[in-house]
C-alpha cells in the first residue's frame, strides 16, 4: 500500500508502506505523551513544574512529536541516527522545566538556569526541532534516491 501522495510527496517513490506509517503514528502520540508529562507541560501525579509553561512549549511539543514520528516512519537501516538524537534531546530540554532538571541544576545553579538559560530555551526547542526536520528530510530524500536506483537496477536503459 503506497501511500506517498497523503503527504504531498505525489509521484515521488519513497516507498511509504502502511506499517511504518502505523508506527511512525505511534512514535509521534508516545513521544508527545511521554515528553508532555516527563516535563510537566500539564498536570500529572508523576513530574510536579516549577516554572509556569510558556506559550510556545505545547507546539513546540507537538512539532517535535510529528517530527519524531515523522523520522520513526522514514528511517532507514542506515541513517542519521546521531542528529535526530541530538535534536530529540535539544527539543526535549527547551521545553522541560530548567529548574526541574536536576542535572542542569547541580552543574548550573539555580540562578544561573534562572536568568541565563530559561531565556535561551525557545532557541534550543527551535534547535532541536530543526536538527531533527533536517534528518527526517535526509531520511526522505535518501528514501527517493534508493527508489531511483532501484527503478534504473529494474529497467535499463
Amino acid at each position: 500500500m503506497q501511500v506517498d501522495a497523503i503527504f504531498g510527496l505525489r509521484g515521488i517513490a519513497i516507498g511509504w508502506h502502511g506499517r511504518a506509517i502505523l508506527k511512525g503514528v505511534a512514535a509521534a502520540v508516545l513521544a508527545f505523551a511521554s515528553l508532555g508529562t516527563v516535563s510537566a507541560l500539564w498536570d500529572n501525579p508523576l513530574f510536579t513544574r516549577m516554572t509556569p509553561v510558556g506559550a510556545w512549549e505545547l507546539p513546540a511539543l507537538v512539532v517535535l512529536s510529528v517530527l519524531s514520528g515523522l523520522y520513526i516512519a522514514v528511517r532507514r537501516p542506515v541513517c542519521s541516527v546521531r542528529r535526530a538524537g541530538i535534536g530529540g534531546v535539544a527539543g526535549f530540554i527547551g521545553i522541560a522545566c530548567p529548574t526541574c532538571n536536576k542535572i542542569l541544576m547541580i552543574l548550573f545553579g539555580g540562578e544561573f538556569l534562572m536568568m541565563w538559560f530559561d531565556p535561551i530555551r525557545p532557541f534550543i526547542s527551535a534547535l532541536g526541532i530543526a536538527l531533527l526536520a533536517v534528518a527526517s528530510w535526509h531520511e526522505i530524500r535518501a528514501r527517493r534516491v534508493d527508489a531511483a536506483n532501484q527503478t534504473q537496477l529494474e529497467y535499463p536503459k
